[in-house]
């Protein structure tokens, strides 16, 4: 009996066990009773987007007619077949697009490989790459495009180097003078210092005190180890000019001594702004504007000023063939503000920011791209009534050729025993700002011109002088003289044979 009873016990137990291992197995492979799955369809088995299910959560991706669908929603046990099992796709590996699963709310997170989120995040490293690439590009395309415009390189174009090159490669910095450098270093046939020191030295001027202001900026007088040189700073929105003027002065083979000296041309960063500077010669004497309305001139400082005036317009206006040829260069801005007088009283021409140069090659002109015109009171009548042949070069030459004639006009008032008040031309004509209309009636429908006093024809030179100028302002520009036979006559009349004729 006790023996039937123990055998019966150990069946039990046995059963018992084996019942247990038969439902953890089931609750490995199969839902539980009550799960709750995340669903996104309407109706009374999905409330608050939650629905409860004895099978599985359920999610699914599918495309139809280009367009991915998803479903969320319960899979119960009486659906699935055969009955008990976990559904086919529902097995791992099976079905990329289908998922299911047996935690509460499990499907919810389903984002399945092929649908446009994952596609998106597989695609924005690649954008934001590309994206990152261009603008890298632009900002180097922008840099090179200013770079090459501030500082082109080239013959008779500026450099920008490392400051160390300089040092290493121009020991002749040591204690030579600005001249000796120029001079040892270029033979005079170029402009300015050699183009990898100029930066060097600009670096190192000190600015004293300003000495004129313009329409461009400011002229400062600077110090560069104990020389007093011109410093030309442009503003910001002047910087074409700046580099059109610089472009200009270092035309090979334009150094001259009626010519304004060019030194260096540098863009300096005050910590504000970008500063263009222009550094020329310095003359104590200032322009001849200032020279002529605070002093009077004697005849021969008169015919030795236009003298040296009209042969640095003749070097200007000149064409020098040759492999390291001069293209000629037209002024097309050229008044007593634009002209310096030296410490011996000659003058040297200066302000090259609007000038234009001949192309012999395809007989062309290269003009300046600044909106900068010249100075109204000087226009020639074909520049005021727009007649004038912009595709040729000579008509600029004979422009030039004009406002040399009214240069001449107001040194001659400010010479003699008894001289005039200085008054810029048509002071008696125009306003003290004269319009181009104002201009234009004056010089061009009434023709008229600057009046030469009585007193002028009881003067051998002042007489010989005012036939130059008249012959300079004609109003038809192919009867001026030129600038090479305007140079001839006045050092005629310097040495007399002129007034002998």
């Amino acid at each position: 009996m006790f023996l039937s009873n123990n055998v019966n016990m150990n069946n039990y137990h046995g059963r018992k066990w084996f019942l247990l291992l038969i439902f953890a197995v089931y609750r490995k492979l199969d839902p539980v009773d009550g799960l709750k799955c995340y669903c996104d369809t309407t109706g009374p088995s999905c409330q608050n987007e939650t629905c409860e299910t004895d099978g599985f959560c359920f999610a699914s991706t599918t495309l139809k007619a280009g367009v991915k669908k998803f479903e969320y929603r319960c899979w119960h046990q009486e659906s699935i077949f055969p009955p008990g099992d976990r559904p086919i796709w529902c097995r791992e590996g099976e079905h990329a697009g289908i998922f299911c699963c047996a935690t509460d709310l499990c499907n919810r997170a389903f984002v399945p490989e092929s649908t446009p989120t994952a596609a998106a995040w597989q695609v924005v490293p690649w954008i934001i790459g590309l994206m990152v690439l261009g603008v890298c590009g632009a900002i180097s395309f922008w840099w090179a495009k200013r770079s090459r415009k501030l500082t082109k390189r080239g013959s008779g174009h500026l450099f920008v180097v490392d400051d160390s090159l300089c040092e290493t490669r121009h020991p002749i910095l040591g204690t030579a003078t600005i001249r000796d450098m120029i001079e040892l270093t270029t033979s005079g046939s170029g402009s300015g210092l050699p183009l990898l020191v100029q930066r060097s030295i600009a670096r190192q001027i000190q600015l004293a005190d300003i000495i004129g202001k313009g329409r461009f900026g400011e002229v400062w007088r600077g110090r560069w180890r104990g020389e007093n040189v011109a410093v030309k700073i442009f503003s910001s929105r002047e910087e074409c000019s700046w580099f059109r003027e610089a472009e200009i002065y270092q035309t090979v083979m334009l150094r001259h001594e009626n010519i304004l000296g060019f030194i260096a041309a540098d863009n300096k960063d005050n910590g504000t702004w970008t500063q263009l500077w222009l550094i020329t010669d310095y003359h104590e004497n200032g322009s001849l504007f200032d020279f002529l309305t605070a002093r009077t001139i004697d005849s021969n400082t008169l015919v030795k000023m236009a003298l040296s005036v009209a042969t640095g317009l003749s070097h200007l206006h000149m064409d020098i063939v040759g492999t390291k040829g001069k293209p000629a260069i037209a002024h097309r801005d050229l008044k007593t503000k634009n002209i310096l007088v030296k410490t011996n009283l000659t003058c040297v021409i200066g302000d090259l920011g609007l000038a234009v140069r001949h192309n012999v090659g395809s007989d062309s002109v290269d003009v300046p791209s600044t909106n900068r015109v010249g100075t109204k009171r000087y226009m020639a009548p074909e520049v005021l009534d727009e007649t004038m042949d912009t595709r040729q070069f000579d008509p600029y030459k004979r422009s030039d050729v004009y406002s040399f004639g009214l240069v001449v006009w107001e040194m001659a008032r400010r010479c003699g025993a008894m001289p005039d008040e200085y008054q810029p031309p048509y002071y008696d004509c125009v306003p003290p700002d004269p319009a181009l209309e104002d201009m234009r009636r004056v010089v061009c429908v009434e023709r008229r011109r600057p009046s030469v006093p009585n007193r002028w024809h009881s003067d051998p030179i002042l007489s010989s002088i005012s036939k130059v100028m008249k012959e300079c302002w004609y109003q038809n520009p192919a009867a001026r003289l030129t600038a090479l036979r305007i140079k001839k006559t006045l050092a005629n009349i310097g040495s007399g044979d002129y007034i002998k004729m």
